[in-house]
């Protein structure tokens, strides 16, 4: 198993769409980055991770759920995907597509906002956002159509570590994130059309607060690509890139600098050493020391209350240790 490699957080800055013709070009514009990403950086070190933004293949500009399916959305897996796929098998590498308005063939009434996990051996993950930005956005989520556990929240167990993904708007959600780690993500992939004045700049640089919250209470990495558009590209917003990595403490390794056109910004990912943290930690272990009951959760993984008072140092440990166990099987 290869556990340290390096992670490509890779925005676009295509104009917006009006057909889904225009697709196989875009997906030809991002297989350029991804082979100038891994060829040039070799000398240094393997490139095996690269994420693409949320909208990178159509933009939702049609203002009724028939008008997308008709004009910009597709069905998946398809020609596209087969693109990738072959790509990740020339390089050895993983692919977190830019999203699809993916179409489905039993359901005329729905379009969903869906991302791919893709590999050498093709896909290994499909994530339809949870929570699409409404009221703007039309797409249907998992959660509209009783769809959950997962299936929802997939998390591919890859040579590379175990790989979540989540689109957008969802981060701001703790709990669909959370969800993901609970399933035993390591790296959290963020694919994103995240706006001004919500962007990477003071002082309202939710992008950057949110990407550094999630790293940091799920004890994993993430790795976020947001769009780079200009104003005139995708008005009324302008999406301005700020694509980053972070770390299992919340440390930013690795960010573009806010403000649109194409990037690519790359940092280490070192999954031994983040397993080692997971296993010694006794304190900041937010997973582990999740009080279930009292939030009202469902099973999992989580520390119990306590058996017995006056409290004891021992009988906490043992807590943190069944704890942390619990985490290690859902994990697996």
């Amino acid at each position: 198993m290869t556990t340290r490699y390096h992670a490509a957080a890779c925005q676009t800055a295509f104009d917006c769409p009006t057909h889904r013709d225009e697709i196989p070009s875009r997906v030809d514009r991002m297989l350029a980055i991804a082979e100038q990403t891994i060829v040039g950086y070799e000398p240094f070190f393997d490139v095996r991770l690269l994420a693409f933004p949320e909208f990178a293949h159509a933009v939702p500009t049609i203002d009724s759920v028939q008008g997308l399916r008709e004009t910009l959305a597709v069905e998946l897996p398809n020609e596209h995907t087969d693109r990738y796929a072959a790509f990740c098998r020339r390089y050895g590498c993983f692919i977190q597509t830019g999203t699809f308005l993916e179409r489905v063939a039993d359901r005329s009434d729905v379009v969903f906002n869906t991302t791919m996990l893709i590999g050498p051996d093709g896909v290994l993950a499909t994530y339809r956002k949870v929570n699409p930005w409404i009221p703007w956005e039309l797409h249907a989520s998992p959660h509209d159509l009783g769809v959950g556990g997962d299936e929802a929240f997939p998390v591919a167990d890859t040579e590379i570590g175990r790989i979540g993904c989540a689109i957008c708007y969802d981060w701001l959600f703790p709990e669909t994130i959370r969800a993901l780690a609970f399933r035993g993500a390591e790296v959290l992939v963020r694919v994103s059309a995240y706006m001004d004045p919500w962007g990477a700049t003071p002082p309202m640089d939710w992008w950057t607060l949110f990407n550094r919250a999630r790293a940091a209470e799920n004890t994993a990495y993430v790795l976020a690509s947001n769009q780079g558009a200009h104003f005139h590209q995708y008005p009324p917003f302008s999406w301005p890139g700020g694509s980053m990595v972070v770390d299992f403490d919340g440390r930013v390794l690795a960010q573009a600098d806010p403000g649109p056109g194409e990037k690519v910004v790359v940092a280490p990912i070192d999954i031994d050493a983040l397993r080692a943290e997971r296993a010694r930690r006794r304190g900041h272990d937010m997973v582990a020391h999740l009080r279930r009951e009292i939030h009202g959760l469902g099973p999992g993984p989580g520390l119990a209350p306590a058996a017995a008072h006056p409290m004891q140092r021992a009988e906490i440990e043992s807590r943190i240790d069944a704890a942390k166990g619990a985490v290690r099987r859902s994990e697996a």
